[in-house]
């Protein structure tokens, strides 16, 4: 049995997760696994694993999904970009497993979902937005649910 880490090493930890994320932020459409994530911070890939999943409630990869359908969520809702296009906008390689991710997250394909959100969110702030259509984890979408999200 371990002992816990000391105070100092788990905030350096935070820290190091905090950057992990960030990148996720920045690069979603960029391809990214957890190996070259945790090499980029000096982790084993099991250890940022198990860490991000402490901090964030989730581990990296479901994380950096949840960015790139929040980000299609939001190009869906603009328009002017295809949904193939999308796919590949958002860091997918393939537009099988994005609509399968999209619908496992939102409940819906991003082709319906794109439908039943036009006008529906006009004039509404990006911010509210983004909260109120924030992709949910776990297959816990419903796909016969009438909301957006």
């Amino acid at each position: 049995m371990t002992s816990p880490p000391a105070p100092a090493d788990r905030l350096r930890d935070l820290a190091l997760l905090r950057r992990v994320r960030d990148r996720m932020d920045r690069e979603f459409a960029q391809p990214l696994d957890v190996e070259a994530l945790a090499r980029g911070v000096g982790m084993s890939a099991g250890h940022l694993s198990r860490q991000f999943k402490l901090a964030y409630g989730e581990p990296p990869y479901s994380y950096l999904m949840t960015r790139r359908i929040e980000r299609a969520m939001s190009l869906l809702r603009r328009g002017d970009l295809t949904v193939t296009e999308i796919c590949f906008e958002v860091g997918f390689g393939s537009l099988g497993t994005f609509s399968t991710r999209f619908t496992e997250l939102v409940g819906m394909p991003p082709s319906e979902y794109r439908r039943r959100s036009e006008g529906d969110l006009a004039g509404v702030p990006t911010l509210i937005t983004k909260h109120v259509t924030r992709p949910i984890r776990n297959r816990e979408a419903r796909p016969s649910d009438p909301r957006i999200a």
